[in-house]
């Protein structure tokens, strides 16, 4: 039996481990490490107050993320392809460390997210929406 997330420090281990298997990934890991440079050490913090807001309702996240990945997209066009990595190793992550109702909505949420940005950024690379590249930044 596995725990339920109930705390930041749950986050912070879905978080860690989810990134670390993103840094090994063949299909994305390059994304991260290389195109993007992620500076781990900043985008960490980041993404726990991200999730922790996501199903805590905390509060701490203030970015905004669509537009960094609008600006990488730019000089590195999305593939479908990456989407699906980025969650199969998210659902993996989650299923290997939690259980029960947070664990069931951060999938879905990860879903919700995945998708979302997915379509937006085919439009982008479609050329029917380039509104979306500056709107909000």
């Amino acid at each position: 039996m596995l725990p339920e997330i109930t705390s930041r420090a749950d986050v912070e281990n879905l978080v860690n481990t989810f990134y670390d298997k993103v840094r090994d990934d063949p299909t994305i890991g390059i994304i991260f490490n290389e195109i993007a440079n992620v500076n781990w050490d900043t985008h960490l913090p980041k993404m726990y107050d991200f999730w922790e807001g996501i199903l805590f309702g905390s509060g701490n996240y203030r970015g905004r993320p669509m537009p960094p990945h609008f600006k990488l997209n730019e000089s590195h066009p999305f593939r479908p392809e990456y989407f699906d990595a980025w969650l199969a190793l998210f659902y993996q992550t989650v299923d290997e460390l939690f259980e029960g109702e947070k664990a069931a909505e951060a999938k879905m949420r990860a879903m919700n997210i995945a998708a979302v940005m997915e379509h937006r950024i085919g439009q982008i690379n479609a050329g029917t929406n380039t509104s979306l590249l500056h709107r909000n930044e």
